[in-house]
């Protein structure tokens, strides 16, 4: 790990000088959807392509065998990173969404029955929303909420009557994509193993900002997306206790994930295959397992100190600026790379617009976040997340930008 200077790693990342449509230097601020990707990871991903491609698993020629060893070091590198409790643990997805679906539709449909419970926050992304509703229409299971507070953080008072005996998983995020609340999950699995329940944990925010290690967490179950910390899109990673998984039937069958087929029966492959069924994305494998190398280089502890930083200048910015509405705790102990806020008489879109003609890209809408919008009685927020390439001069243009915003619409309303 290297001293970190966010100027010096902006040079690794070609996009970041690139010019919009505008001719303005781009500002990259929707990092909690996306993250971009190094020159590192980009050239991985192509080596393959250009020198390496061949499917995996399953030839016995020296490019099939150099791939699936390419593929398989990075399944290695991904627990190790993650201090998970072996290799086998690891079932590479299509990304979160098809994790937590794995989990829902594999283990759910074993071990859920009508009337169990399903514990969920109000604030879920839908990845970890709608697929827990489809088992519970699908089983007659009960789903519950835990609330939130005024600052978004979990409301964790009537723990022990939302998490129940008839519970039988607790899945919540370990960081949202709206407010970037780093959330103390911990209450919340030492309940659920109280009466017994298993416990998932959404950490598609979490894993590309915080240090994570698995084992020490606990958690059963841990989803993630490689997109989000500088890998290429369409890999996702499921982490599961190894004697968990074991117990759980395949999701999806064809080929990779059989030991042998007859005309009426099959038997299945062992860990991690059985739950990996058809051609995986294997170049996007093999481009996360360079943006494992860079995020290791740069250092975890490094990126979230960088991102607490870039926060507490633009929150102590932005509350200067008339018309702001923000969202999420004060606590920056407890905050991620991400704010969420509204201009008064400005519809998001609107702001998203306007900063879009000056080079800065944000996220406006709902953020796959309906019910917690609803909550909170708006049509949706503007969203600006940072990573660690972006800088203050980033959050300067933002704000800036922001003037115009309200200068123009002030000027709109006085017509």
């Amino acid at each position: 790990m290297k001293p970190f200077n966010e100027y010096e790693v902006r040079k690794d990342f070609p996009i970041l000088d690139s010019l919009t449509s505008n001719g303005k230097t781009l500002v990259y601020l929707d990092n909690a959807a996306s993250s971009q990707k190094p020159t590192q990871v980009i050239q991985a991903t192509s080596h393959y392509y250009e020198l390496e491609n061949a499917n995996i698993h399953r030839g016995i020629y020296k490019l099939s065998q150099e791939a699936t060893e390419a593929f398989e070091k990075t399944r290695i590198k991904t627990s190790n990173f993650f201090g998970a409790q072996c290799a086998k643990a690891i079932i590479f997805t299509r990304g979160t969404t098809e994790s937590i679906n794995l989990v829902a539709q594999s283990w759910g449909r074993k071990n859920i029955q009508a009337g169990d419970e399903i514990v969920l926050s109000v604030q879920e992304h839908h990845s970890n929303l709608v697929p827990w509703q489809m088992l519970a229409q699908e089983k007659g299971a009960i789903l519950k909420f835990i609330p939130i507070l005024e600052d978004s953080t979990y409301d964790l008072r009537d723990l022990n009557n939302i998490i129940t005996k008839k519970t039988k998983i607790v899945s919540v995020s370990q960081m949202s994509n709206v407010t970037g609340t780093i959330h103390d999950f911990e209450p919340i699995l030492f309940r659920a193993r109280e009466v017994g329940a298993k416990f998932m944990l959404d950490g598609a925010q979490g894993a590309s900002h915080l240090k994570v290690k698995l084992k020490q967490m606990d958690v059963d179950f841990y989803a993630f997306s490689a997109h989000k910390m500088l890998g290429p899109t369409g890999v996702g990673i499921l982490f599961g206790k190894e004697e968990i998984l074991e117990e759980m039937p395949p999701w999806l069958g064809g080929g990779d994930m059989i030991e042998t087929v007859e005309l009426e029966r099959s038997t299945y492959a062992n860990l991690p295959a059985k739950l990996e069924a058809g051609t995986p994305n294997i170049a996007g494998v093999i481009g996360f397992s360079s943006a494992l190398d860079y995020l290791t280089e740069v250092g975890m502890e490094n990126i979230h100190k960088h991102e607490k930083y870039l926060v507490e200048y633009a929150l102590k910015e932005m509350r200067r600026i008339p018309g702001i509405t923000l969202y999420g705790t004060e606590d920056l102990e407890k905050r991620g790379g991400v704010i969420s806020f509204q201009m008064d008489g400005v519809h998001p879109h609107d702001v998203g617009s306007v900063l879009d003609e000056e080079g800065i890209a944000i996220r406006v809408g709902h953020h796959c976040c309906q019910p917690l919008m609803k909550l909170w009685k708006v049509p949706g927020t503007c969203r600006a997340s940072f990573y660690m390439y972006n800088t203050k001069e980033d959050i300067d243009r933002l704000l800036s930008a922001l003037d115009k915003v309200r200068a123009l619409f002030q000027r709109v309303a006085r017509r």
